[in-house]
């Protein structure tokens, strides 16, 4: 039988593993506890990655917005270093839903309405604050639902303006640079704007590559473009993404620090 001493040891360790690494940015994986010690050591500014569950064509899954706002979220928060990560928000407006409209028309694709939506971006600023993190960062991964961050974030700084300097950030550069920068950056590289395109093309797709491939189906990139696909992915690579995300990151990073400079 093994040593009292090396069970003792295989258990720590196996504690150690599971715990949250004090890099662990995502407020899922921490304890209200660990949060609390966070905010307490200076901790003033929560990402709240939005993403949208919608069709992407035969290639790609309904999650890509999900995902990559979650990826991307991890990624910023890691790089200002005094930042957590809230959970995604998946349910978005995609369009009508009797009759459809939008990506409501192609199987998967879940919406809410417009008011729903900001009501639950409100209610989360708002618990938030409540606890302390003084900066709340909208990061839209979607453009369909802008308008609605802007109301938001204008709506909770008015009613939070004579409680000091914290305050919501709609924050468009995120979304200015994952769509017009990057598609701008593939067109100074020799692409085509019907091949880059605005939805589940080149561009689109490149990006989901480079943070997680396996939510796209390599066996379907060289088929023609289902409907509902903007643009054509079948030269689409991770290496066309990787400077993509990095730009992201340098960009979005950039704009919460100047935001956020005159906070607590």
């Amino acid at each position: 039988m093994p040593a009292l001493g090396g069970i003792l040891a295989a258990l720590l360790a196996a504690t150690a593993l599971a715990a949250p690494g004090p890099a662990a940015v995502e407020l899922e994986a921490l304890t209200s506890t660990e949060l609390q010690q966070r905010i307490a050591a200076g901790t003033r500014t929560v990402l709240l990655p939005i993403g949208g569950t919608e069709q992407n064509g035969a290639h790609m899954a309904l999650g890509k917005h999900n995902v990559r706002a979650r990826l991307l979220a991890e990624r910023i928060a890691l790089a200002l270093g005094d930042a957590v990560v809230a959970p995604v928000l998946a349910y978005v407006p995609e369009g009508d839903i009797d009759p459809p409209t939008g990506h409501m028309r192609w199987p998967g694709t879940i919406s809410i309405p417009v008011a729903a939506f900001e009501a639950t971006l409100e209610g989360a600023a708002r618990s938030l604050r409540r606890h302390g993190l003084c900066h709340v960062v909208l990061l839209g991964d979607h453009g369909g639902y802008r308008a609605s961050l802007d109301r938001v974030a204008a709506r909770l700084n008015r009613a939070w303006a004579a409680q000091g300097p914290c305050r919501v950030h709609a924050l468009p550069e995120y979304y200015r640079a994952s769509s017009s920068d990057h598609a701008r950056a593939l067109a100074d590289s020799g692409h085509a704007a019907a091949e880059i395109g605005t939805h589940a093309g080149l561009a689109d797709t490149s990006l989901m590559l480079a943070l997680d491939p396996s939510l796209v189906r390599a066996g379907a990139l060289a088929a023609p473009a289902a409907p509902g696909v903007a643009g054509n992915p079948a030269r689409a690579t991770a290496e066309l993404g990787r400077p993509g995300v990095e730009h992201i990151v340098q960009v979005t990073v950039a704009a919460i620090r100047a935001a956020t400079k005159a906070g607590p």
